[in-house]
């Protein structure tokens, strides 16, 4: 049986410059979600926890993610980074799912940014799109690193939430253990090898202080 889309809710907050800091008072109180097997949902090997929160001007997500090799080289936005260690968001803000962004952050906080649309064929990848006034910052932790990706409303959603609003979403990592074939999470598993279904997309839901 599939299992119900899950929900996570995204807590109003007055945000400081980003720190990539699960330890700041800013992030305190905000729900966790934990990724897991995107066929399986079992625990992976090395586990990764996320936050989110909004403020009037954007939506924010706090990753942390176990990794005792953290591997990245790519330096250019756009670069090929599921190739290596990443994580990715996948944010439908209107919820039809008949289009969605992707953005995807690396260890070395390099980042790419693209939008999806439904064809007949499938979903067309539009790299031309850029998300003007990202911002994310990475830091490397005892045993692991960690994400915060701040994104503008201005230039994902032409409504702005509200206490209540619903996005669908999903948050996903690709993970290379050394010596060991690489692992696939996310907040809500799809149950195939891939983070691209749309149907399986949980909820992102606003809520107040």
């Amino acid at each position: 049986m599939t299992s119900a889309l899950p929900v996570l809710r995204c807590r109003q907050r007055a945000f400081a410059d980003l720190a990539a800091d699960p330890a700041s008072s800013i992030w305190r109180g905000c729900e966790v979600g934990e990724l897991r097997d995107v066929i399986s949902s079992a625990v992976p090997l090395q586990g990764t926890k996320v936050r989110s929160g909004w403020s009037g001007e954007e939506v924010r997500f706090l990753f942390e993610c176990v990794d005792a090799d953290p591997r990245a080289t790519f330096t250019e936005r756009d670069a090929p980074l599921y190739q290596e260690d990443v994580v990715e968001v996948l944010l439908d803000p209107v919820g039809d799912l008949l289009s969605y962004y992707e953005f995807e952050v690396n260890p070395l906080n390099t980042v790419m940014d693209l939008v999806l649309r439904r064809s007949r064929s499938g979903y067309l990848k539009d790299f031309r799109w850029e998300c003007s006034g990202l911002r994310s910052c990475t830091r490397l932790v005892p045993g692991g690193w960690t994400v915060e990706l701040a994104l503008p409303f201005a230039e994902i959603t032409p409504e702005l939430p509200s206490p209540g609003t619903q996005w669908r979403v999903n948050l996903c990592r690709i993970d290379r253990p050394q010596g060991l074939p690489r692992e696939l999470t996310a907040w809500s598993p799809t149950g195939l090898a891939q983070f691209h279904v749309p149907l399986r997309f949980g909820f992102l839901e606003f809520v107040g202080e």
